[in-house]
């Protein structure tokens, strides 16, 4: 049996968490993994909760924390070192920027023979100063070049990596897209659908749009919440807007909502527009219960909640960034639109609320297009074959 120390940045809702989930429990019994992560965010809900429902043990590293910090990233990277020395792992597979750095490089000083980084995203634009940037490109470009292997989550993130910021040679980067478990998004979807809107006395008629995640600048929520303003001014259908998710972002939203005379969910306000509902387990309950969902980000990887919003039968309005048009069908899933253009994502949302025939039309188109694209049993083969073949070069 060949062993797996599996890092990741921290254990929050999000794609990491899953993939991490599904090749520990999955890759077993020829692959004997131990897995460990940082602390994440308070802001942030925690996806332990997934890791013990399918029987996962898992350690924390305290110190190991989103920010920068000299003190602690060191103390996070002794302590790596540390658990590499007793582990004594034939592969370190990292999983995003933080780990990917404090991990490989332990990897790289303790002598693991093979080293395989898997890119969730990246932090090349629309988060840093030119500067910080910079630093990241160079870092990165080093650890690449000490790796055994690294994995990108989608076709266009591939080619981001090796032609525009050079991270290294196509020759070491391979294409393996995440993997979900997305049968649960078809179960009781009638069931789950009337629980939620009970929940929030939606009328039969009313149009649920969703947007989920972090309530961050990279998300772009300001976007979104301006495109509604308009939608409620160009249609006479009646909607409701919920935004799933919680962050450092959460006041200034609620300020913004104020600003564009946008009621939300605060206290003592009747009939809301919109509502924060903050994060929430029953993510299947939610994608039941809206008919369209959102993204507005300024930059993604291979973003999740399209791929559950297919799953489970749903539309999508999204922004041009990332990985999007890896994940949907443009004008089938989802119409998606350049990410400075209020008003066009504004009109694709409208096209959706007032045409029940075409969101019905688009959200069919979905389930059939993800299930096999984004399982888990392909995800599971994929990994297992880079495996072996980067042992077999070994010789281990």
């Amino acid at each position: 049996m060949k062993k797996v120390l599996r890092i990741l940045n921290r254990f929050n809702i999000g794609g990491p968490t899953h993939n991490a989930t599904y090749l520990t429990k999955y890759l077993h019994p020829e692959f004997q993994t131990k897995l460990i992560a940082g602390k994440k965010l308070d802001s942030e809900e925690s996806s332990e909760y997934m890791l013990k429902d399918y029987e996962i043990n898992f350690e924390i590293i305290e110190d190991m924390s989103r920010s920068i910090n000299l003190i602690k990233d060191l103390k996070s990277f002794f302590k790596i070192k540390k658990i590499i020395k007793e582990f004594k792992p034939d592969i370190v597979h990292t999983h995003a920027s933080k780990s990917g750095a404090l991990g490989r490089l332990a990897a790289i000083t303790s002598g693991v023979p093979i080293i395989v980084h898997t890119f969730h995203g990246h932090v090349f634009h629309s988060y840093f100063g030119r500067l910080k940037t910079k630093f990241y490109i160079f870092l990165e470009r080093y650890l690449a070049k000490k790796s055994s292997a690294i994995i990108a989550i989608s076709n266009l993130q591939r080619k981001e990596l090796v032609n525009e910021f050079k991270i290294c040679s196509k020759n070491k980067i391979y294409t393996i897209p995440l993997g979900f478990d997305l049968e649960k998004f078809q179960k009781q979807d009638f069931l789950k659908r009337n629980e939620f809107r009970d929940e929030f006395n939606l009328n039969k008629n009313d149009i649920a749009i969703g947007i989920i995640g972090r309530l961050t600048p990279i998300k772009n929520h300001s976007f979104f919440l301006r495109a509604i303003k308009i939608l409620i001014e160009d249609s006479s259908r009646k909607f409701k807007v919920f935004i799933v998710g919680d962050g450092e972002d959460r006041l200034a939203l609620e300020s913004l909502c104020t600003q564009l005379d946008l009621r939300f969910n605060a206290e003592g306000v009747e009939d809301p527009i919109i509502y924060f509902t903050s994060w929430r387990k029953d993510i299947d309950r939610v994608y039941a219960g809206i008919d369209i969902v959102a993204l507005t980000s300024k930059n993604e990887g291979t973003p999740v909640t399209l791929i559950e919003a297919q799953a489970s039968n749903k539309p999508i309005v999204s922004t041009d960034v990332g990985g999007v048009l890896d994940v949907v069908k443009n004008n089938i899933t989802a119409f998606v639109s350049d990410k400075h253009d209020y008003n066009v994502f504004s009109n694709n949302l409208r096209k959706l609320v007032e045409d029940d025939s075409l969101r019905v039309k688009m959200g069919s188109a979905g389930y059939s297009h993800v299930s096999e694209l984004f399982s888990y049993h392909r995800l599971v083969k994929d990994v297992r074959k880079l495996y072996k073949n980067l042992l077999n070069e070994k010789n281990i």
